[in-house]
């Protein structure tokens, strides 16, 4: 099985404009995304629809290739960076053993075994799509699960399969929580698929891309991860993460 991590990475977010060149401590929030993930996988790129983005990329030395700037969402560009770096006769012949990883741009300090735990979904040969969730544990407050900026997962811990997503406060049929860490692997054929399903009521209701996909009938298998990172989605989260990192970097 061949992995490849691709990074979208846009300009333009809403709650926090230009949040890939913020700098955490020396070093911009998607080279720290790039780096991580380069110690977990051989290939790793950059998505993007903007220059400043692209260049920053290529300063630090890792690889990006430029998208449309039309994209509803990341796992729309993550299929074209994968076109723009394969051949049409390439993925004739490989891509049902290739898994194509979609790799927030926002999470600094994503672990080298959370991606190696997902890629372990695909240990199963019935896996087209896989995700990691992590369990709300006593020291999480109230307010953190109740938070609608980050959605939560009900999933079948017998058939590691995920159930519902929500940004409600959702549980599992043992009642217990598991927040989505908003990352997603998928096998390449699958992911030219998905990619070509209309937008669900769920999906935008919740505006969650991955009830368009278990709406349409695909699986999602589910990896746990015990490990907490930090998500920038705001410059608040951004202030979060500097200190964080000052004390555990």
């Amino acid at each position: 099985m061949k992995f490849i991590g691709i990074i979208p990475a846009r300009y333009g977010s809403t709650r926090f404009p230009g949040k890939p060149l913020a700098d955490i401590c020396g070093k911009t929030v998607i080279r720290r995304v790039y780096e991580q993930a380069s110690m977990a996988l051989d290939t790793v790129v950059v998505a993007t629809d903007d220059e400043r983005i692209y260049d920053a990329v290529e300063a630090f030395g890792g690889k990006v290739v430029m998208t449309r700037p039309d994209h509803k969402c990341g796992t729309d560009r993550c299929l074209e960076a994968y076109e723009a770096i394969t051949t049409p006769s390439w993925r004739a012949q490989n891509d049902k053993e290739t898994v194509v990883i979609n790799i927030q741009g926002d999470e600094p300090f994503i672990q080298p075994e959370q991606i190696e735990a997902l890629m372990a979904c695909f240990d199963e040969p019935d896996t087209d799509i896989a995700t990691l969730v992590r369990p709300y544990t006593d020291k999480d407050s109230k307010e953190a699960l109740e938070n609608v900026n980050t959605p939560k997962v009900k999933w079948d811990k017998k058939t590691c399969v995920a159930e519902m997503f929500s940004r409600k406060v959702i549980a599992c049929a043992d009642g217990s929580h598991y927040r989505h860490i908003g990352i997603y692997a998928y096998r390449a054929d699958v992911l030219a698929k998905i990619t070509q399903l209309p937008q669900s009521p769920l999906e935008i209701a919740e505006r969650l891309e991955q009830l368009r996909w278990l709406e349409n009938g695909y699986k999602i298998r589910v990896g746990v991860t015990e490990t907490q990172t930090i998500g920038i989605d705001t410059p608040e989260d951004l202030t979060c993460a500097i200190e964080w990192y000052k004390y555990n970097g």
